[in-house]
């Protein structure tokens, strides 16, 4: 097809295609554990957070997605046994989430698959050149953000987004 030359050239779509191609790999590599790469990172994020739960708010404004996303990973890691919604103690409205002792022991599994991925990256790319990849990425998702505001779209922010621009 002759668009396949421009779309060899085209930076955001080759970003967009290895994020669905990311996505499907994801997927498989996880498939030992049943769950998706948000699960996984849900999980990892609460092992982290061994003092406190955390809150799912929380985990939609670090992992950039909608808090609906979230609920959903919620909910099927709650069907699975391995996290537990717990009241958040300095607000009745709000909840907080802990790991089930199946939860921990799935948790540390992930966090091995996901370190293990890491340590592959970082070991056949120079740190500095890592580093320049992933800031080249985030100034296309900048360009991207001003041709859509241009475009007359409002920019969806996260919350810390929002509050960086108010200092």
């Amino acid at each position: 097809m002759r668009i396949e030359s421009f779309l060899k050239q085209s930076p955001v779509f080759q970003i967009s295609r290895a994020a669905r191609r990311l996505d499907s790999l994801l997927t498989r590599i996880l498939r030992n554990e049943e769950m998706t790469f948000l699960e996984a990172l849900v999980l990892a994020a609460i092992f982290f957070e061994k003092k406190r739960g955390i809150k799912p708010s929380e985990l939609a404004e670090t992992f950039h997605t909608t808090r609906g996303n979230v609920s959903h990973c919620i909910s099927s890691l709650e069907a699975k046994g391995l996290i537990r919604r717990r009241m958040d103690p300095e607000d009745a409205r709000a909840f907080q989430l802990t790991l089930q002792p199946a939860g921990r022991k799935r948790a540390a599994r992930v966090v091995g698959i996901l370190d293990k991925m890491q340590s592959q990256f970082e070991a056949i790319s120079r740190p500095h050149d890592f580093e320049a990849m992933l800031a080249q990425i985030l100034i296309i998702e900048s360009l991207c953000t001003g041709l859509a505001q241009s475009a007359g779209e409002p920019e969806q922010r996260s919350e810390s987004d929002l509050k960086s621009a108010e200092e």
